[in-house]
């Protein structure tokens, strides 16, 4: 995901009023730390990013375990507002759907996919925040082939390309090799 970012401060009333702007309107933007940053994707990552999406929501389907979101489904997380690439949500944390633009209830996992000009600090506020609010983050860096997982509570782990991401009790019975997933975002598999 690629960022362009407005560097000034501004406070989540602006934000909203940023965003109801009809030129900002076809646009998506994240609030992170007090700073509007507009969200695009290259190809690569967004390919990557449809792939976990793909696998994952066809498993969180076929166990009939919740929701998923692509790439436009927000979320408020710790007071900003976040789109992740991808997240899920279970039934047990959200039995209906939600039809605001940024969910108030915070995903499960939020899966954030780098593309080379994300910001570190950024994705880290990002990182800190997920885990405040209970959710479980994968940050998948498809250059250097790995998945770092960030669960409240736990050690985080780095994923590289010949690992096997596990759901864990988050997604129980996922499995996806890395190897995997990164051939087919390179058209080698």
């Amino acid at each position: 995901m690629e960022a362009l970012q407005l560097a000034e401060m501004v406070t989540l009333e602006a934000f909203e009023a940023f965003l109801a702007q009809p030129e900002n309107r076809n646009h998506d933007f994240e609030w992170i730390g007090g700073r509007i940053v507009e969200v695009v994707s290259n190809s690569y990552s967004s390919e990557v990013a449809a792939l976990l999406l793909i696998r994952v929501g066809g498993h969180v389907l076929a166990n009939k375990l919740g929701r998923v979101t692509g790439a436009d489904g927000g979320y408020i997380i710790g007071g900003d507002r976040y789109i992740p690439d991808m997240a899920f949500t279970s039934f047990t944390r959200q039995p209906e759907p939600c039809h605001d633009a940024y969910n108030p209830v915070p995903p499960d996992l939020a899966v954030e996919v780098l593309s080379p000009t994300n910001e570190e600090r950024d994705i880290r506020v990002k990182i800190v925040n997920y885990l405040r609010v209970g959710t479980t983050a994968w940050l998948v860096d498809p250059i250097q082939q790995t998945v770092e997982v960030y669960a409240p509570d736990q050690a985080p782990q780095i994923i590289r390309r010949n690992g096997v991401l596990d759901g864990g009790t988050l997604l129980p019975g996922f499995r996806l090799a890395l190897a995997e997933l990164f051939a087919e975002g390179t058209g080698a598999g």
